[in-house]
Formats: structure tokens, C-alpha cells, sequence
């Protein structure tokens, strides 16, 4: 029998609301490491806060829109950080939206999906999900990447790994109309492909006997949401000297920034497709990894652009060597696992294995 929801808790709102007062009184004001090291426990706390408000929302409107919501919701804070920082000092982020992008597509397609996988198979042996929504949307971050993060160091209209103007446009409006098209495809023209399969994937959950909330909760949970991001991003941009000295003391490549960045944004994310995975939800797992590296680069992309083009800063989108070959066989092998509509631990460990040496890569490139 049914039983009312009651996933709600005054600690949800007084955690993001204590989180917002901390950034008011802390935003532009010198702060000692001490200080700074508590603030950044405060922004890890607060991302739980936002996953479960996020996952309040995506019960009340089911799936797949539920997965849409924290994907799009956390992609435009991780542009919101990008552009904040490009904007205090233009000379040495050329290079961050290009590695926080790329950064969100490794965490996604070889972490996410890695871990989603691992963790179903563990309990179940096979994995199974719809590929025809995946595959799809696999295609799309292809496409995507390649135009946005590989061509650039080939093309020789422009000295360095940058696009002319021309080309910036092209690959911002690009990037946007396929983000855009994924979108209406796995809402509305194609909703069936992201659900899960009727018969294979019929683990049910622990809500499966609880009602969803009301639109009231599911208000209330969306301004939680809201106010949840906003207190991330602000705290995260508080503490970035923390990080950033941390990097320059350890002289540490400063691809370490765009990963904070990136883990950050997708931290609640990548919680919420294990927790579907541990329930067996693996579609969902998989529709939130998808839609969050579509997300980052179909969004990420064109606000760069527009930054690029307004303010005349110079931003490099071409990766190097070391990065393509990653990106390549993240994406290979993505294809591999998906288009058969089901994957074993096996999958799961080359997922993960690809993701480790990408952090080692970072670390010691």
C-alpha cells in the first residue's frame, strides 16, 4: 500500500539557507586557510542538500525529465564558475573551459557510466537498459566533442588551438541546436527510448510504494534546489584561493582547477546514479551520465563563445595529444558498451580503468 511522502525535513532548508549566509558574509573578504578548509566542508555538505532536493523534483515528474532536471540545473552553475573566473583573470584561464568540459565528459562517460555499471552487474551479473536513447545520445557527445575540442588544434585559420570567429559561432550554434534536439528527443518525440526496459530492468526501488510529493514539496524542494546551487557556486568561487594555492604550493598542473570545478558541479549528479544503481535503476544511471555530458558541452560551449566574442578573450578549445587519445577511446569504448543494450563487471572495470588513468594523467601528465 501506498504510504505518504514524507522525504522533506526542516534540515533540508536550513542547511542551504545557514550555506547562503555563510557566502553573504564571507564574499570578498580575506580569509585564512583555516577558515577557507571549513567553508569547503560547508560546500560539500550543501551538495548533498541539492541532491536530495533535485531528487524530491524528479519524483514528482518522473522520468526522464527527472534526470534532465539536475543536469541542466548544475551545467549552467559550472559556466557561471567558468565565466567568473575568466572574467578575474583572462590571461591564465584560457585553457579552463576547455579542461572543465573535458574534465565533465571523462567524470561522466568513464566514471558515471563505469561505476553505474559496475555496481548493477555486482548484484544483478547483467546490466540491461534501452540502447536506442543512449546510443543516441552518445552520438550527439561525439559529434560534439570532436567539433568542440579536437578540431580546434587541426584547423590553421587561427595560430594555437582556437577557432576564428566564423568557426566559434558554427561550433557554438552547433552545439546548442544538438543539445536542444537531445532534449526534445528524450522528452517528448522519443520519451520511450530513456525508459527502462519493461521485463529486463525490473528492479524496483525503495519509492516504488511511496507516493510521489506534491507539487507544493516538489516547489519547495525546487526553491531548496535552487538556493543549494547558488550557495555551491558562490562557496566554490570563496575558496578557489584555497585551491588554487594549494596547486601553485604543490606546483601541481593547473588542470587540477578544472577538475575541482568539474567534481564540484557534478558531485551531486554522479551520488544520484549510484544511488539509481544501487536500486537498479541503471537507465536512469545512464540517462543522467548522457545528459550531463551533453549538458556541459552543449551549454558550456556557446556561453563561452559568447564571452569569447564580447569581451575579446582569447579561449583555447583544441586539447592536446595526451587528452584526444583519452577522449577517443572514452568514446570507443562507450559505443561498445551501449549499443548491445546490456554490459557485465567486465564493462564496468574499462570504464573505470579509463577514468583512473585520466586522474593520473592529471596529476602526473
Amino acid at each position: 500500500m501506498a504510504t505518504k511522502f514524507s522525504g522533506l525535513r526542516p534540515t533540508y532548508f536550513a542547511g542551504p539557507a545557514i550555506a547562503l549566509a555563510l557566502l553573504v558574509i564571507s564574499w570578498g573578504q580575506p580569509l585564512a586557510n583555516p577558515v577557507l578548509f571549513i567553508l569547503g566542508l560547508v560546500l560539500i555538505a550543501t551538495v548533498f542538500f541539492a541532491v536530495h532536493h533535485a531528487e524530491v523534483v524528479a519524483l514528482r515528474v518522473g522520468e526522464p525529465f527527472g534526470s534532465l532536471i539536475l543536469a541542466v540545473a548544475v551545467t549552467v552553475i559550472e559556466v557561471g564558475m567558468i565565466v567568473v573566473l575568466m572574467m578575474d583573470s583572462p590571461e591564465t584561464t584560457k585553457n579552463l573551459a576547455r579542461d572543465t568540459v573535458f574534465t565533465a565528459i571523462m567524470i561522466t562517460t568513464a566514471g558515471m557510466v563505469g561505476a553505474a555499471l559496475l555496481i548493477k552487474s555486482l548484484r544483478r551479473k547483467v546490466a540491461t537498459f534501452s540502447p536506442e536513447g543512449v546510443v543516441g545520445a552518445l552520438a550527439a557527445l561525439a559529434s560534439l566533442s570532436i567539433l568542440s575540442l579536437v578540431l580546434p588544434s587541426f584547423t590553421t585559420s587561427s595560430s594555437g588551438p582556437t577557432f576564428t570567429a566564423t568557426q566559434l559561432v558554427f561550433a557554438a550554434v552547433a552545439s546548442l541546436v544538438l543539445y536542444l534536439t537531445f532534449v526534445g528527443m528524450q522528452t517528448v518525440r522519443h520519451r520511450d527510448y530513456f525508459l527502462p526496459p519493461a521485463k529486463l530492468n525490473s528492479t524496483q526501488s525503495i519509492t516504488v510504494h511511496v507516493n510521489p510529493p506534491s507539487v507544493k514539496q516538489a516547489a519547495w524542494s525546487v526553491v531548496g534546489l535552487v538556493g543549494s546551487l547558488v550557495a555551491v557556486v558562490g562557496l566554490a568561487k570563496v575558496t578557489s584561493p584555497l585551491i588554487q594555492g594549494l596547486v601553485t604550493t604543490m606546483s601541481l598542473p593547473q588542470t587540477v582547477v578544472a577538475l575541482s570545478i568539474a567534481a564540484i558541479v557534478l558531485l551531486p549528479e554522479f551520488i544520484s546514479a549510484i544511488k539509481a544503481a544501487l536500486y537498479g535503476r541503471t537507465q536512469t544511471s545512464l540517462n543522467l551520465a548522457m545528459g550531463s555530458a551533453l549538458a556541459s558541452i552543449g551549454l558550456t560551449i556557446p556561453a563561452i563563445a559568447v564571452i569569447s566574442l564580447v569581451f575579446g578573450f582569447q579561449v583555447n578549445l583544441g586539447l592536446g595529444p595526451t587528452e584526444i587519445s583519452l577522449l577517443l577511446l572514452t568514446l570507443f569504448v562507450s559505443a561498445l558498451t551501449l549499443i548491445p543494450g546490456k554490459a557485465t563487471i567486465l564493462q564496468g572495470a574499462v570504464h573505470l580503468s579509463i577514468f583512473g588513468a585520466f586522474i593520473l594523467l592529471v596529476f602526473t601528465p
